[in-house]
């Protein structure tokens, strides 16, 4: 599966994290432990880290030398979760790199994708892992791949033999790359085993996007416009957002054929639904930007988020009912192909609109609880199944001796209620604690008065 080429490929940059990071060791007792390799909570155990490993889960024991001691009575410890379309600001934005690294690691986000990448990533990337920065385990995209830097074979095949040599982890496709190219561009990425994913051009199409083995598809990209029958030719001023100006015209009984194919093809999917609820919601821009982790991100950029939804409220794109479709097919997607056995990975698209890095991804999951998976299901989508995509499996997103040491300490079990994934008690990042009284300092550290 195209997944296997991707975990074989970023498994050498996961390794030295830990070795190369030491801290204090840490001590949960009393605890409850959520493991996720299987549907439980394991009552009253204590959870020793030493050097960025769990050294033990179980009955109590002593503690080792030195270790910072944490009552973990009427509490939860969970596996750290991924945010799989992650972006790291670069560029004119680079002054929020940090403060976007910060809010990812604080809100339990252990391990992160950059979706549209650059070259400061890469040694970025490398000095989260020696512990020189503080963020989440990264693996970056290159640059994109869309219809201004890929215009033809030639050159598809050249931006792809050059980021396989800068070190790039996978490529990025937008939107507007010609078939022409990305079959040229599938066909080297392919032969030089460099994972791509993100959107499915429309020249392209979600068939061939399967059969070319995309890694991911990210936003369920193409999935709507896989079933368009209307008279028009298929643009992207047609299709609108990933195809809500086409639920009208759509042939549903192609809804099944396209989910076995997808599970026959092995790739995996990152939704990114909690774009897609805000933006066709009936939510005011205020009522969105309310959310306590508002106030930590850019203010005129939570400004700009809150105006552009009052004018999408103002100046709809699609009618009310139309959105709702749009929202309604969009969910039974999504429990469809989960329900038929294709990989799910969460992603939110943070610090996309409406989305502040590190707490969308707990709004994703309460999105992927709403169109019909279990807390369980959903919580697995960052835990188990991104170690198992990375090939990790028992090694990183579970609670279990010798898996590295990303975990999320809770007030309330998220599988009782997913909105308890974000009542965060403290975070440990690559076996660095973070209790409440720093998260909180660190966190108000990053408001603006």
């Amino acid at each position: 599966m195209r997944q296997n080429m991707f975990a074989a490929l970023l498994i050498a940059v996961a390794q030295p994290v830990i070795a190369q990071t030491q801290h204090a060791p840490v001590v949960f007792t009393g605890v409850s432990v959520i493991p996720m390799d299987v549907e439980a909570v394991l009552q009253n155990q204590t959870v020793i880290v030493e050097n960025g490993r769990i050294t033990h889960v179980g009955a109590a024991r002593s503690a080792p030398t030195g270790a910072t001691g944490i009552d973990g009575r009427g509490k939860f410890l969970m596996p750290g979760i991924a945010e799989f379309h992650a972006h790291v600001p670069s560029g004119p934005q680079a002054a929020n790199t940090h403060r976007a690294l910060t809010l990812y690691a604080l809100a339990g986000v252990t391990t992160a994708r950059g979706m549209l990448g650059a070259p400061v990533h890469l040694a970025l990337r490398d000095s989260i892992a020696k512990g020189q920065v503080f963020g989440p385990r990264l693996f970056t995209s290159g640059p994109s791949f869309n219809n201004n830097s890929v215009t033809s074979p030639e050159g598809a095949m050249q931006m792809v033999r050059d980021q396989k040599a800068a070190g790039y982890d996978l490529l990025k496709i937008h939107p507007g790359v010609p078939r022409v190219a990305f079959d040229s561009l599938a066909a080297t990425a392919n032969r030089l085993r460099i994972p791509f994913s993100g959107h499915v051009p429309l020249e392209v199409g979600l068939d061939v996007a399967l059969t070319s083995k995309y890694s991911t598809i990210d936003h369920l990209d193409g999935f709507i416009e896989a079933m368009y029958k209307g008279p028009q030719p298929l643009t992207a001023e047609v299709n609108g957002f990933f195809g809500l100006g086409i639920v009208g015209e759509l042939d549903l009984s192609r809804f099944q054929s396209i989910v076995d194919r997808t599970k026959a093809s092995g790739v995996a999917m990152v939704p990114t639904q909690i774009l897609m609820d805000n933006y066709v919601s009936d939510a005011t821009g205020a009522q969105l930007t309310s959310l306590p982790e508002f106030r930590y991100w850019v203010p005129q950029t939570v400004t700009g988020w809150r105006n552009l939804k009052d004018n999408l409220l103002a100046q709809p794109p699609a009618s009310r009912e139309q959105r709702h479709e749009f929202i309604a097919l969009r969910r039974r997607f999504l429990k469809s192909l989960h329900d038929a056995g294709v990989v799910f990975l969460l992603g939110s698209d943070a610090p996309q609109y409406w989305n502040v890095p590190g707490f969308s991804a707990h709004r994703e999951l309460g999105s992927l609880v709403t169109a019909g998976l279990t807390p369980y299901q959903a919580l697995r989508t960052g835990t188990v199944n991104v170690a198992k995509f990375l090939g990790e499996e028992g090694r990183s997103g579970v609670v279990r001796t010798g898996a590295r040491a990303d975990l999320i300490l809770l007030d309330a079990s998220p599988l009782q209620d997913i909105a308890n994934s974000l009542k965060i008690n403290g975070v440990l990042v690559a076996g660095r604690w973070i209790g409440t009284a720093e998260r909180d300092r660190m966190l108000a550290a990053l408001m603006t008065p």
